[in-house]
């Protein structure tokens, strides 16, 4: 009888979580931040049909980077236990922890028994639509649940760009600030990331029921822009002298032009002489003749 080859659990366990970061580390990276209205949530993501962010329930987000095929998957299983729990129980039962939760037990189930472990890292994101109290749970390949605060990033150089976001975060930002921040941590200081590059979608308080909104690329063009941009170009046009109005230069010329001509003596509105002399009466109008009317 011959026996198998023995193979230590932790050699075993090593094995499998260096196969399954070299995989999330071969796609792009996504960033997860807070800021003064919400949850932002930005992918580096040139493709307008495969999404990476999407919409779990009414005030949940998601969130996957690594191979689409299997965290799309685990989207779509999430959504049905929303739709379910929701339906049976109450719309506001349904919050990002209980889903975190479920989800680390299949990725923790995979990762121990089955050979290949998934090749994903997942967010999921709740707004609090009363308060600030977000949620931002980071869900790794093995199980193990972070309960990020402030900003998280997933996949990719998520180690670099975390140094970045960081270097650069502010707690209540404008959603402008936060996008501009967000996509230089995913870009680096050698690339320049243009809106169709970019996948982004915010949970945003105010936005009704459904807080979900993604943002278009006219969106992220106009959030993306320097935030002078607008001053410099209103700073570059003058207004227009209204009646009455002498610029200064002009005032001055105007006012050198009457002492070389006269010493700024007065002179008659209707048009007579200066020295006093009567002027001229005017002419009567002239009466229309016939073929005038």
């Amino acid at each position: 009888m011959t026996m198998p080859y023995y193979v230590a659990p932790e050699q075993v366990m090593k094995d499998r979580a260096e196969y399954a970061q070299k995989g999330i580390a071969r796609g792009r990276s996504l960033v997860a931040a807070l800021y003064g209205n919400g949850v932002l949530i930005v992918a580096e993501n040139p493709s307008r049909t495969l999404h990476k962010i999407s919409e779990i329930y009414d005030r949940v987000a998601f969130a996957g980077a690594g191979r689409y095929n299997e965290f799309d998957q685990l989207r779509v299983a999430g959504v049905r236990h929303a739709d379910t729990k929701g339906y049976a129980y109450s719309r506001e039962d349904v919050d990002a922890r209980s889903l975190a939760n479920l989800y680390a037990q299949f990725l923790g189930q995979v990762f121990t028994h089955e050979m290949k472990p998934l090749e994903v890292e997942i967010l999921v994101a709740e707004l609090d639509a009363n308060g600030d109290d977000h949620q931002l749970y980071h869900i790794a390949y093995d199980g193990t649940v972070v309960d990020e605060v402030d900003f998280t990033v997933l996949g990719g150089d998520s180690a670099t760009a975390n140094d970045r976001l960081s270097a650069s975060y502010r707690t209540g930002w404008p959603l402008a600030e936060a996008v501009r921040n967000c996509v230089a941590a995913l870009a680096g200081p050698e690339r320049t990331l243009e809106p169709a590059d970019l996948e982004a979608a915010i949970l945003e308080q105010g936005n009704g029921r459904r807080t979900f909104k993604r943002l278009s690329n006219e969106d992220l063009a106009g959030l993306m822009a320097p935030p002078d941009a607008a001053a410099v170009g209103a700073s570059t046009t003058t207004e227009a002298p209204t009646d009455g109005d002498v610029p200064a230069g002009q005032a001055d010329e105007v006012a050198e032009g009457s002492d070389a001509t006269g010493g700024g003596e007065p002179t008659d509105d209707a048009g007579g002489e200066a020295d006093g002399d009567p002027a001229a009466p005017p002419e009567p109008p002239a009466v229309p003749g016939a073929d005038d009317i």
